[in-house]
């Protein structure tokens, strides 16, 4: 069954995040992309998996084998709060009008 709602992620791209779950468990890295339909973010450094790769020689690519970040689910990756340097949940509030994400242990702002 598709969905076609567009979902919200608890982490955003540039996010210090830690993977909770599978082989990465423990690694920290930052967020290079997100894919909110599929609920899944890629991160620096985690989830490493080969690919081999096709030489194009019009582009100047050399063909073999290539590391490349697979994507993981979001729910094993916890936001890493950049002031108390603990892995936290988010909370929302509202502060001047805007609704911001909040870390749950230190009540510091995570959105910059």
């Amino acid at each position: 069954m598709a969905d076609n709602k567009k979902k919200s992620l608890q982490v955003k791209t540039g996010d210090r995040v830690m993977v909770i779950a599978g082989k990465d468990k423990g690694k920290i890295g930052n967020v290079k992309k997100t894919m909110p339909s599929e609920s899944k973010v890629i991160v620096e450094g985690a989830n490493m998996v080969t690919k081999a790769q096709k030489a194009n020689p019009m582009a100047g690519t050399q063909g073999g084998l290539v590391k490349v970040e697979a994507p993981l689910n979001n729910s094993n990756v916890m936001i890493v709060c950049p002031a108390c340097e603990k892995v936290t949940k988010v909370k929302h509030e509202m502060k001047d009008g805007k609704k911001v994400r909040v870390c749950k242990k230190c009540g510091e702002q995570l959105d910059v």
